[in-house]
């Protein structure tokens, strides 16, 4: 870590994910939290005490988040799953005026998941059948997970250019054969399970399965401080975990 300390405003310090970085920020001398901020609180009121804002909160959160990170012209790393489309082109466009690094997950290991899967369906090709697989604890509120929806994002983009997403959340009933474009989705939930994805390639005579298992949130809380001091100086634009990993320069 460098000499001079990042300052962290933590956006939903009182989550899950909001503990679990406070616990490990001593851990680096590099950085120090500088506000905290939660349901009630009003984020404006302390921005100006950081270099850099890191949320997750709740999908809600997000536009007022994004409003106060424009105006004071703060970096955004931004962790939250579960937008709607209306979210979603909320954060494009601030995009447009501050660096925002976007991810549904924050995993060193995930992330390599992600550029795995690429290259597997490149290699593979249409004749393989994906279906996702993913678990959480009992307590979380989106199906499928943020993870899930990018993995299945990167096998369009790769198997079907140009076309929307063809996702089956589960089956059930007389469904009648699997459709070669369709994309299985299966969300599992139960306990205190904090993060399961299995990405399955199937076709006639074998099967492919490319897993990743988090035990512990400081996985996901050491990526985000990464991003963290990664996105710090960037021109505005939208990167993700690829970009602060270096995995998009070695596609």
């Amino acid at each position: 870590m460098e000499s001079t300390s990042v300052r962290v405003i933590l956006h939903g310090a009182r989550g899950r994910m909001g503990r679990a970085i406070s616990s490990v920020v001593p851990q680096y001398p590099g950085f120090q939290i500088a506000a905290e901020v939660d349901l009630g609180d009003d984020l404006a009121t302390v921005v100006e005490q950081g270099d850099v804002v890191v949320d997750f909160s709740a999908p809600s959160a997000t536009g007022h988040l994004l409003d106060v990170c424009v105006s004071a012209r703060k970096p955004l790393v931004l962790g939250t799953t579960g937008h709607e489309e209306e979210d979603r082109r909320r954060i494009r466009e601030a995009s447009e005026r501050i660096p925002i690094v976007w991810a549904s997950n924050f995993s060193t290991g995930v992330n390599l998941l992600f550029w795995l899967v690429e290259r597997a369906a490149m290699a593979l090709g249409p004749s393989y059948d994906v279906e996702i697989i993913e678990m959480h604890h009992r307590h979380k509120q989106d199906a499928p997970s943020g993870t899930a929806r990018t993995l299945a994002e990167i096998l369009v983009r790769t198997r079907q250019p140009n076309r929307e997403l063809d996702l089956v959340c589960g089956r059930h009933g007389l469904v009648g054969p699997r459709r070669s474009e369709e994309i299985g989705i299966h969300a599992v939930r139960g306990g205190d399970v904090v993060g399961d994805h299995t990405v399955i390639f199937a076709t006639f005579g074998e099967r492919l399965e490319l897993t990743h298992r988090a035990s512990s949130r400081e996985t996901f809380a050491r990526g985000a401080l990464r991003a963290a001091r990664w996105v710090l100086g960037r021109p505005a634009g939208l990167y993700d975990m690829q970009d602060v990993l270096g995995l998009r320069e070695r596609a």
